[in-house]
This record gives C-alpha cells, structure tokens and sequence, in this order.
C-alpha cells in the first residue's frame, strides 16, 4: 500500500456531503458537524439524532435516493450506505470528479481514512493502521488515554497563551526557543498540574 500523508485538514465551510445517516454515518456526520464543515446529507432514513441536527440547521439533510449530481461541487464525500454496489457506484463517481472519498469499513474504497483520536483540549493525537486493524488503533488509542489524562487540554492552552508572549517579547531567537521547549517538558506539566486548581484533579491520569 502506498504511504499515507498525516495531517490535520481544515474543513471549516468546505461542502461536504454524507451518504447514509443511519447507526454508521451519524457519527460521521457528527464529527464533521464539530469541524464547521458545510454539510449535505443524502439518505432514505436518518437516524433520530441526525434528523434533530436537520431541524437546527447543523446539516442539510435530504431523505432521499442518492443521486451523483449529489457530487458536483463538493470536497469530500463519506459512505455509510449498507449496499455495496451503491458504495461502489458513489466512490467511482466522486473519484470521477476528483472528490476525496471515505466508503465507512471498506479500506480499497478510501482516499482518506478516520484514525482513532485522542482529544485533550486543542492537543490531539491521531492513530492510524490505514485500515489495515481498527481494533489496533483503539487499543493504542485507550493507552494514550492513560498516558495524556484530562489536565492536558488546560495545560496547551496555557502552553499557547505563554507561547504568544515569548514570540511577542524583546528576547533574542535563541532564549525565546530554549524557553519555549523548556515549557513543553513533562516537568513542566508536572508543575502546573500542582498550581492550577483545575488541572490538579485531573491531571493524574497524564
């Protein structure tokens, strides 16, 4: 299989549409949902959840059959349909257009696939097997649980606050990054996990 490029994709406003808005595709819509992407969702029946997010505007949802011009324009596509050759037909039509493609649990149907995530706050750490074992990627997934507990989303965020009053100080380049990599130390957090009231109940499971 050819190497996959990591990386973090801004979606904010970019159209995307979502095939299947049952038990597979609601999650899928709901993590799109989070990403403020511009969301089109075609399916014969919507699940309660995503029929709800219809009615506050979250996603544009139309309770119908598929149809490829669904395609035209978009940026990406997900499949959650139960119907292999509907999967099938979808991803040649979005590859046609030059349209990123994820067919849910079909790994030579995907242009992209969704990792097992770990979310801290704005720190996240994303697991991959490019969909070779799921299940592999959600047992490394609860182990990086353990290992960054809950007092890291404070603790990045106030990495971030300090980090834009070095850059914006009068220190020469070379003190602003020794102070800079000195504040991302496991010491570091160990300190601020024992200052800060709200990171210290949480901050044990890091």
């Amino acid at each position: 299989m050819t190497d996959l490029f990591p990386m973090f994709m801004k979606l904010t406003g970019r159209p995307c549409l979502v095939v299947g808005a049952g038990r597979v595709g609601e999650p899928k819509i709901g993590g799109l949902i989070d990403t403020g992407a511009s969301i089109h969702v075609v399916a014969i029946a919507g699940s309660e959840q995503v029929r709800e997010w219809g009615r506050e505007g979250k996603i544009d949802l139309e309770l119908r059959a598929f149809s490829k011009h669904d395609l035209d324009g978009k940026f990406l596509a997900v499949v959650a349909t139960n119907s292999p050759s509907l999967n099938q037909l979808i991803y040649r039509e979005a590859q046609q257009r030059g349209v990123l493609c994820n067919v849910v649990d079909v790994p030579e149907l995907c242009d992209f696939y969704y990792p097992a995530v770990v979310r801290r706050g704005d720190l996240q750490i994303a697991i991959s097997t490019a969909g070779q074992s799921p299940s592999l990627a959600q047992k490394i997934r609860q182990q990086l649980e353990r290992q960054f507990g809950e007092g890291y989303a404070a603790w990045v965020k106030q990495l971030g606050e300090t980090r834009r009053l070095i850059l914006a100080s009068d220190l020469d380049k070379e003190t602003k990054l020794e102070l800079l990599h000195s504040l991302a130390s496991r010491e570091a957090f160990e300190a601020a996990v024992a200052k800060m009231p709200e990171l210290t109940a949480k901050g044990k499971g890091a």
